[in-house]
């Protein structure tokens, strides 16, 4: 299958340029849950290998949380690693049991994370890997920097890069451009297999009522959720202002 990519990838090499997300040699784990965003990421990433100014390497790894205390299907992940030619992990985990049925977390998004997190450092790290990509979109982006403004009162978001001095990592992510519409485009087109999650509070937690709220006023008033990115990249705050957009 001939992976059509190219507006993607425009995106990719312009978030890579300009908050220097990949450095010659690096060995980058971009870590895919089967969703459209990393699926999106790592077809991009590992297309751009030819023609970036960087010689890098990548690794994809996928945490299965065994929903239902059952091994999740990703062989869709795998079957396009291969045709890629990139080297594949799949890591098993006890997410789903501890945070449903030993701690019965009544707001589970925050631990999860923070247990995806780890599991995907400690893979990384077994991998030699430096750098670890992940697959916010420029929606998740606004959608962030809304929560946090909405949440807890306070002007911020994750940036596009960011040093773990603990874990001697750099996270990366390098579709912070693409609007998420175009992410879907991509996955529509190329006809990626993409892995439905079966989380349990999957399209009900406060990330879903912001993104349906910044929908919203977007149909109402078109070009509002740029005007938001772009208020975030002259902010310069949290890495996001090395270079200003011009509205």
């Amino acid at each position: 299958m001939e992976i059509k990519i190219q507006k993607i990838l425009g995106y990719v090499r312009k978030a890579c340029q300009e908050f220097d997300l990949i450095d010659d040699g690096d060995k980058i784990a971009v870590g895919v849950s089967g969703g459209k965003d990393s699926l999106v990421m790592l077809a991009a990433l590992a297309k751009m290998r030819v023609f970036f100014e960087k010689t890098y390497q990548l690794h994809a790894i996928s945490l299965d949380p065994r929903f239902g205390n059952r091994d999740g299907d990703f062989s869709p992940v795998e079957r396009l690693c291969d045709e890629l030619q990139v080297p594949f992990t799949l890591i098993k985990t006890n997410i789903y049991e501890i945070i449903f049925q030993i701690r019965r977390e009544k707001n589970p998004c925050a631990l999860c994370a923070k247990m995806r997190r780890g599991a995907l450092h400690d893979a990384a790290k077994e991998q030699g890997c430096n750098k670890i990509a992940l697959g916010h979109s420029n929606d998740d982006v606004i959608e962030t920097f809304m929560m946090n403004l909405f949440r807890e009162g306070r002007v911020g978001c994750f940036s596009p890069k960011s040093y773990l001095s603990r874990k001697d990592l750099t996270m990366i992510r390098p579709l912070v451009f693409a609007p998420e519409s175009k992410v879907i485009g991509c996955c529509v087109q190329n006809k990626f297999e993409v892995i439905k999650s079966l989380c349990p509070v999957d399209k009900a937690t406060e990330r879903q009522r912001v993104k349906e709220f910044l929908e919203q006023k977007e149909q109402e008033d078109n070009g509002f959720k740029q005007r938001i990115f772009g208020a975030l990249r002259r902010s310069g705050i949290d890495g996001w202002g090395e270079k200003i957009d011009k509205y």
